[in-house]
């Protein structure tokens, strides 16, 4: 006997939302309320608030929220005496899918997950709609913190999962930049990695570029501009670029708005203090130990910090760790500034040193 087959995280489970959502608005009776709570959902446009209902139904903000309230008791409590059978297998689908995702997933990606091309503004109002109504599911609800997202109910309430989300938020604040979901995990008392990471993408505080999590704020995961696309560039090349090169990494990279000018990415380059100049059209982080001047200043630093006349073949040597430019250039400059005074036979010392 064969077995059937079992799904892989690629397939997504085949859930008819909108027959689900007509389902549960025909166990309300009153016209009224179900113009409420498809207002409020967003159930077939856009969500409105409770003095738009109001004003359309002709009660007060107060009344639209007392009715809600008892709506959703009666419609909670239906589902939960198996009164509403689709919003019981609307549940199963989405238990199955958030086993998947680390017991909890924000609303839009368990609704790409569930409905793939089929997801929608419209089809996350109704999937998150739905959950509201399961009894095995806990929503979080969105706010200036979180994002809206649905988790398995067993595993943890909304307050339970908000102060997880502030504990993943809060270690990554205390490291100081970013860190992977696996750093992550060694830090936090959670079972499994792919918790941590559903934890993480709830937070409204929190990016994340190429599996690093940081604060919204820190460029290395979340680059807003120009500049800290050139930065994200450079530290993931972990070397010096020429301006060109950089401008193709950000055109070939997943970064949103990256079609950009390499005159751009030059003039980018040159306002910023945390790129410096150490070649013909070559830049360096500031955070190597590269810093900015010409040949004849870091020539003039090498000589101060060595204290003591250098042989040209170790200045030579010495220049080339932080500027990429030709042997000859530095022979030229050692030669012919006046800053520089040769003591003996191709030795070189401070002129200002006796």
């Amino acid at each position: 006997m064969s077995q059937a087959p079992t799904k892989t995280t690629d397939e997504p489970t085949i859930v008819d939302i909108d027959s689900t959502i007509e389902a549960i608005l025909d166990a309300v009776e009153q016209e009224r309320e179900r113009e409420i709570i498809t207002r409020r959902f967003g159930l077939y446009d856009r969500k409105e608030t409770l003095e738009q209902i109001g004003e359309l139904l002709g009660i007060t903000r107060e009344r639209v929220r007392q009715l809600e309230k008892a709506i959703l008791i009666r419609l909670k409590i239906a589902s939960s005496d198996g009164k509403i059978p689709a919003v019981q297998s609307v549940e199963k689908a989405l238990v199955r899918e958030l086993s998947e995702m680390g017991r909890l997933a924000t609303v839009a990606d368990l609704t790409n997950a569930l409905l793939a091309d089929k997801a929608t503004p419209l089809t996350r109002s109704r999937v998150a709609f739905a959950a509201t109504l399961a009894p095995r599911l806990a929503v979080v609800n969105e706010n200036d913190h979180y994002k809206n997202a649905v988790a398995i109910a067993e595993y943890g309430d909304e307050k339970k999962i908000t102060k997880q989300v502030d504990e993943v938020v809060a270690g990554i604040k205390k490291h100081g930049e970013p860190l992977t979901i696996e750093q992550l995990h060694d830090q936090l008392n959670h079972e499994h990695p792919s918790h941590v990471r559903a934890l993480a993408t709830v937070s409204k505080h929190l990016s994340n570029l190429k599996d690093l999590w940081g604060l919204n704020k820190w460029p290395t995961v979340n680059p807003k501009n120009i500049r800290d696309k050139i930065y994200v560039i450079l530290l993931e090349k972990g070397s010096s670029m020429h301006f060109s090169e950089i401008a193709d990494s950000i055109k070939d990279s997943s970064f949103s708005r990256k079609n950009v000018t390499t005159q751009a990415i030059h003039n980018e380059l040159i306002k910023d203090k945390r790129f410096v100049l150490i070649g013909r059209g070559i830049y360096a982080l500031d955070s190597w130990g590269y810093s900015k001047g010409t040949v004849a200043d870091t020539i003039s630093k090498i000589l101060k910090k060595s204290g003591e006349p250098l042989h040209r073949d170790e200045i030579v040597k010495r220049v080339l760790k932080s500027r990429q430019v030709k042997e000859t250039t530095i022979l030229l400059n050692l030669q012919s500034k006046p800053q520089f005074k040769r003591v003996a036979k191709a030795t070189y010392t401070l002129a200002e040193e006796k």
